[in-house]
Parts: C-alpha cells; structure tokens; sequence
C-alpha cells in the first residue's frame, strides 16, 4: 500500500473554500494547506455571464483567503452550470434536484470552472476559465428520482456527483481535466503553482 508524501510549500497555501470535494481534490497533489471560509457575496450581477461570474468570484473568494492569511498564496474557485441558456446553482431540495437532471436528460450541458491563484504578498493574481462539457444520456423520471434518493447530490450545481453513481447518468464527457467538474482543475493550478514557484513533483 502506497502513501503520498506532503510537501511543505515556501509559502503558506490556503484554499478559500469549506467544501470537502475541493479540500480532497487538492490533497492529491501532495501540497499543505489550510483552508478558510472567504466571505463573498456570490449573487450574479446583472446581465453577467456564466463565464465572467464565475471568474470575478473565484478572484474574490481567494483574495478574502488571502486577507485572512496575509502573505499567503490563496486559491479560490467557483463553478455554475448552464443549462439552455440558464445559469443553474445548487438544488438544495431533491425536488429541485429531479427538476434540474429532466432538463439536462439527452443534453449536452456546459460546466463553467474559475479558478484563482491570489499572492497576497504581492497583491498579484492569475484567473483562468475552464469549461467542461456532459453529454448527459436520455433519463427516465423513474432513474431520475433513483439517483437524486441514492446519492443525494443536493449540494452540487447540476444535481449530481460525477465521483459517484452519478457517472451513470452521461454518454460521454469532453474537457481537459475531469477534476474541473468536481470543483478544482488540477491541471490548470499545478501550472499556476509552478508560476509561483511551486513545483508539486519537486
């Protein structure tokens, strides 16, 4: 049985978010961190796309992280789906959450990521987008109410966990990294580390 070593960065890391898929997504580059709640208002402004929101609240969320641990390196991420057009957030009931995967069944819908790399010390910060797409499989209400009673992914913008059963429910998926869907693109933010100087093979 295998274990993986954890590098202590030059820099105090900090991952601006309390969700435990992104907290388990970034272990497996090995890296210490900490994690932080980033007080961030995260209502859309008017006539703000899908893509430029989640860019401004991934910046804003890791530059809050950043401000709770000054001089530190601080990531922060935020995510939507957009369903015909339409921003979709959390379901939080699994009412809400039947409503959403009828309207995803036989579509291809797109998963927008933001991802941000905030240094507090210089105040400089990179932001990138990373879209995923999920061509979702013609669904039945009856499959549907099975997953939303099995998994319970009333947490997850677009009512499934791709880490779970909720792989059932695709055709196929198309995007450069699978972990983007889950909350945190780890290909993107192990370029954006090593621009600070963190090398996560090192």
């Amino acid at each position: 049985m295998s274990t993986t070593s954890v590098i202590s960065p030059a820099r105090q890391l900090v991952l601006a978010s309390t969700s435990s898929f992104r907290k388990t997504l970034l272990q497996k580059l090995g890296l210490e961190f900490i994690s932080c709640a980033p007080l961030v208002d995260e209502t859309p402004l008017a006539e703000e796309s899908a893509q430029i929101l989640v860019q401004r609240l991934a910046l804003a969320k890791a530059t809050a992280g950043g401000k709770l641990h000054p001089g530190s390196l601080c990531i922060g991420s935020d995510q939507v789906a957009v369903i015909d057009g339409k921003i979709i957030g959390k379901p939080h009931t699994e009412a809400k959450a039947c409503e959403q995967l009828a309207q995803a069944s036989g579509k291809a819908i797109t998963f927008y990521t933001g991802l941000a790399l905030y240094d507090d010390r210089t105040g400089d910060a990179e932001v990138i987008l990373e879209p995923f797409t999920v061509h979702f499989r013609q669904l039945t209400a009856q499959q549907i109410a099975n997953y939303v009673k099995r998994e319970q992914p009333l947490s997850c913008a677009g009512s499934f966990m791709c880490e779970g059963l909720g792989i059932a429910l695709f055709e196929r998926l198309q995007g450069d990294d699978p972990n983007s869907l889950i909350g945190l693109p780890l290909i993107a933010l192990t370029r954006l580390l090593a621009n600070k100087g963190i090398d996560v093979l090192g």
